[in-house]
Parts: C-alpha cells; sequence; structure tokens
C-alpha cells in the first residue's frame, strides 16, 4: 500500500470467531446458556475449544471488519489489534491481509492467545456464544504506528477495545497523532453495555478527541441517558464534528453542525443475520467519506454495505461490494 491510497486505519479487537454445529445436550452439558453471549477466561476457553465439534473459523472483530468492508470497497485499509503467535493468530493474520488490509502489528511471544468467539449453531438456528478477549486486550501505546496514523485520512478507533487501560492510552496516543497531521479521528460507540462502562469516558473522549462519531440508536440514547432519539440527537449536537446515527430499518441520521441528513435503509429480501450490520455501514460511510462524496451519500453506501452483510451468515461481505454500491448508487444517485 503507498501513501496515497491509505484511507483508514482501525484500531480495535483482533479476534477469530469458531463457529460449530452442537445439540442442545452439548450446551446443557457444558453449562451453557443457549442463545447468550459470555465473557469466559483462557481456561474455559481451552476447555471449550477442545470439547466442540469441527469448526470453521472466520476472522471477526469490530473494526477489523470494518476494515476488511472498506478495503471490498475499494479504499486504503489498514489496521492495528493485538494477536498472538498461535494457531488462530496466523488465521487473523491470513484473512484481514487477503481481503486486502495491511496488517503489521507484532504478534505477542507470551502471554494470553489470540481472541476467540466459540459460536456453537444449534439445530434451530439459534447461536450461543461464549467470547475470550485474550491477546488483543493487551494492545499498548507502543502498539501505535504514528507514521501509519499520520498517513491515514482517519483513524477509526473500537469502542469495545476501551475496557483496558493500556488500549485507552493507545487510543489518545492515536487520536493526537492524527490531530497532530491533521487528520480525522472516528469512534464506534460498539454496545449499549459498552457505553454504560464507560459513559463519563466516552462523552469526554468525544468531545476531547473525536471529529467523527459513529453509533446507533440504542447506544447514543445511553450515551446521553436520555429514553428518546431526538433528545439524544440535540444532545450530541456541536460535541464533534460530524455524528452518525443509525436506526436499522429507519435509516441513518448524520448530523453536521445545524445540518441533518436522513437516509433510508436499504431494502433487504430476508434478513438472515444481523451480525456486522454497523461495521459494514461504518465501513460505506467511512468509503464514501474519504473519497470526498456527499454525507447523504457516504449514508448510502454505508446502507447498501450494511444490507449485504445481513443478507448472509457472517460479518464480512459475500458480495462483489465495489460492484454492488456502484450498481446501487447509480439507480439512486445522490
Amino acid at each position: 500500500m503507498n501513501d496515497r491510497t491509505l484511507d483508514v486505519v482501525g484500531i480495535g479487537n483482533a479476534m477469530v470467531d469458531v463457529l460449530s454445529q452442537a445439540e442442545d445436550a452439548f450446551l446443557e452439558a457444558q453449562g451453557m446458556t443457549k442463545g447468550a453471549m459470555t465473557l469466559i477466561d483462557g481456561a474455559r476457553a481451552e476447555a471449550l475449544y477442545a470439547a466442540m465439534g469441527p469448526g470453521v473459523e472466520v476472522s471477526g472483530g469490530s473494526a477489523a471488519n470494518s476494515m476488511a468492508g472498506l478495503a471490498a470497497l475499494g479504499g486504503g485499509a489498514a489496521f492495528i489489534g493485538k494477536v498472538r503467535n498461535d494457531q488462530l493468530g496466523g488465521i487473523f493474520r491470513h484473512d484481514i491481509r487477503a481481503a486486502g488490509v495491511a496488517f503489521d502489528t507484532p504478534p505477542a511471544t507470551e502471554g494470553p492467545p489470540t481472541a476467540r468467539c466459540l459460536v456453537l449453531v444449534t439445530p434451530d438456528a439459534q447461536r450461543t456464544m461464549e467470547t475470550f478477549l485474550g491477546a488483543c486486550v493487551e494492545l499498548g501505546p507502543e502498539e501505535i504506528d504514528e507514521a501509519l496514523v499520520a498517513k491515514a485520512k482517519v483513524t477509526y478507533l473500537e469502542g469495545y477495545l476501551w475496557d483496558p487501560p493500556r488500549a485507552k492510552e493507545a487510543f489518545v496516543k492515536a487520536a493526537r497523532c492524527a490531530h497532530e497531521a491533521g487528520r480525522k479521528v472516528a469512534l464506534t460507540l460498539s454496545d449499549p453495555f459498552c457505553v454504560e462502562r464507560h459513559r463519563a469516558e466516552f462523552r469526554d473522549l468525544v468531545e476531547g478527541h473525536v471529529d467523527l462519531l459513529f453509533a446507533n440508536e440504542h447506544e447514543i440514547c445511553s450515551l446521553y441517558q436520555v429514553e428518546a432519539f431526538d433528545l439524544a440527537l440535540q444532545a450530541v449536537r456541536g460535541s464533534c464534528d460530524l455524528a452518525v446515527l443509525t436506526r436499522s430499518e429507519k435509516g441513518a441520521v448524520v448530523i453536521e453542525g445545524n445540518e441533518v441528513h436522513v437516509a433510508d435503509a436499504e431494502p433487504v429480501k430476508k434478513v438472515l443475520d444481523t451480525t456486522g450490520a454497523g461495521d459494514l455501514f461504518a465501513a460505506g460511510f467511512l468509503y464514501g467519506y474519504t473519497q470526498g462524496r456527499t454525507l447523504y451519500a457516504c449514508a448510502r453506501i454505508g446502507a447498501v454495505a450494511a444490507a449485504e452483510v445481513i443478507s448472509h451468515y457472517g460479518a464480512r461481505p459475500e458480495a462483489d461490494l465495489a460492484e454492488l454500491v456502484e450498481r446501487r448508487m447509480a439507480r439512486q444517485p445522490a
């Protein structure tokens, strides 16, 4: 990748999803809560991984998914995240590079193994997930490549990574480097529960370091502790240059100063899996943004990318996303 093509560098959790078919009896024997996502420790992760049947490994992580989507659209993407020098770490590194994303963060040679989400799919198609955060939470400020951040038009931060203290230092360092280079900083709030854990810190981060904020309706309402979306919209106005708020089938709202842009959701014949919808919306929006498109066009590209990913299982695009966006945007130009 040369300097001219680096549009966005994402910083977030480097994780591998391991999907396996399982019967209800297996979940019961393992003491798992069907349909839930549970955080687990390393010992539990290793034991469950050994007990599971044959699995399919699929690289994931919110910001990593966004960077894969951006690259699929033709944008220049890089990723900073921590893996271990183990089998799953090798899979993650291979997959994200194969997607066209630059990934050069050195793997850890000791400490926790690569993060993984163990996904058990029962015959009724329900997914039961147990997540071990592992090596990705070891990311620290020393992993922030200042030259890489300075080259990127936008540095995109994943809210999920705000839990570990050293990751917070990494975020602040990256934001400082980006702004010193005259670049933009974006943050995705990631999850309402993540917002609840870090509400005050997130508000300080948004007001002090963030230019573009990505959030869904539940996250932005949680951030400002209001019940109504319209109240959250008014609260976020002025906190950052640009707030990009998604509302599922209601579309998206983009706030820039006194301007409000509303874009409809892209129709989907059948929603199969909403995993990754926000990640791919951000990918599409950031692609349009770094290519100088209008804010409305950015939101439309995001909507098309999100619609593609929820039409199949998995959090990364399967269709030719660039061709799909070109076709849909030609039908409804912006």
